[in-house]
């Protein structure tokens, strides 16, 4: 029976209905294949400190007699934080105040015996090399009250430094130090938060293509309250890596976030991507094989397809980044692909709302 059909086909002069499946155009989704940026992603966790802290501590050391503040209290420029033991520091002041006293008195002496030697040498009966005397005298009487206000000023600055003072308005992070307890020059007593703003500070594996995240967005979300996620910019990337733990400290300014005291200290995990250089981007519905390989239906300038083996770079969300394989401006096919095979002729579905995939 087939053959008799076949008989009355080429009798009556048609085409073989096979050969005009084989030449109908395949409605099929076209790609057309894009430069993409590929980036890296990295999930740190960190907290959030205060962008500019100071630990205080007195100039000398001595003992605390008072600590007026306590963590989380609010503090203004000038504000006495802590107190130490002053009784050395004004005994030293009344010291350097009688030895300026005695020093202005031996001027005043000076000085007069100065005018009585040049009236005398003005006069006739004294001599210039007793005025000069009484020059060289006052000079150095002079001299030493120089040097004993100098004295008393670093006295009085000695005075000064045994009350801790803030500097700018900001919030205590840190009381390192109790009354009674003796604290040596420069160890930190008080630890202060400007309010300026915050940052997140992460500590990170020492990755390859790490400086490139300079600048970078990154993505906050709070873990210990209940706070809405933020965002920042990654601002400072550590040049050393830390030789205890093997992790660089990466830091990201937080934007857009007013200072809140219950901020500070929360722990935040934070998503970091950056670019590393750019790849061809396809839709992961473009892919199939060529044997054990992966490969893509390439559309060719006369509308049929071709097998093109690709090298995958890497896989994302709905997308795979190809190594090489692919050039932009290509076209390859997206669905559709599994009636495909080398040859076929295609065309675009998204122009064609009708497939004439069916026999006249």
């Amino acid at each position: 029976m087939r053959r008799c059909l076949l008989f009355i086909f080429f009798a009556i002069g048609l085409p073989n209905p096979g050969s005009v499946m084989a030449e109908t155009p395949l409605a099929v989704e076209f790609v057309p294949v894009q430069l993409a940026d590929l980036s890296d992603e990295a999930a740190l966790t960190g907290t959030l400190e205060a962008r500019d802290s100071v630990e205080l501590g007195f100039r000398q050391g001595g003992r605390v007699v008072e600590v007026m503040v306590e963590e989380g209290d609010q503090v203004t420029a000038g504000q006495a934080l802590a107190r130490t033991d002053p009784v050395q520091q004004d005994q030293a002041l009344l010291v350097a105040e009688a030895s300026l006293a005695s020093a202005e008195a031996t001027r005043a002496q000076a000085q007069q015996a100065f005018d009585r030697s040049r009236a005398m040498l003005e006069r006739g009966v004294g001599t210039r090399a007793a005025r000069d005397q009484a020059q060289q005298a006052l000079s150095q009487a002079e001299g030493a009250v120089r040097s004993a206000n100098s004295q008393v000023d670093q006295a009085r600055r000695a005075v000064d430094d045994t009350v801790l003072r803030a500097r700018a308005a900001s919030v205590v992070t840190g009381r390192n130090a109790d009354p009674g307890q003796i604290v040596g020059a420069a160890q930190p007593v008080v630890s202060l938060a400007a309010f300026g703003g915050f940052e997140a500070v992460f500590q990170t594996p020492d990755l390859p293509n790490l400086d490139d995240a300079m600048g970078a967005r990154v993505e906050l979300h709070p873990i210990d309250i209940d706070a809405p996620d933020m965002v920042g910019k990654v601002s400072e990337i550590a040049p050393l890596v830390d030789p205890q733990y093997g992790t660089v400290t990466l830091r990201a300014e937080v934007e857009g976030v007013p200072t809140n005291t219950r901020l500070l200290g929360t722990a935040v995990r934070g998503t970091v991507r950056f670019p590393v250089k750019s790849a061809i981007s396809v839709p992961w519905t473009t892919l199939t094989r060529s044997g054990a390989d992966p490969a893509v239906w390439l559309v060719g300038e006369d509308g049929t397809v071709s097998l093109a083996p690709v090298v995958i770079e890497r896989f994302s969300n709905g997308a795979v980044f190809v190594g090489s394989g692919l050039e932009e401006g290509q076209v390859v096919v997206g669905a559709g692909s599994q009636m495909l095979y080398p040859g076929r002729a295609v065309v675009d579905a998204a122009l064609n709302a009708e497939t004439p995939e069916t026999n006249p």
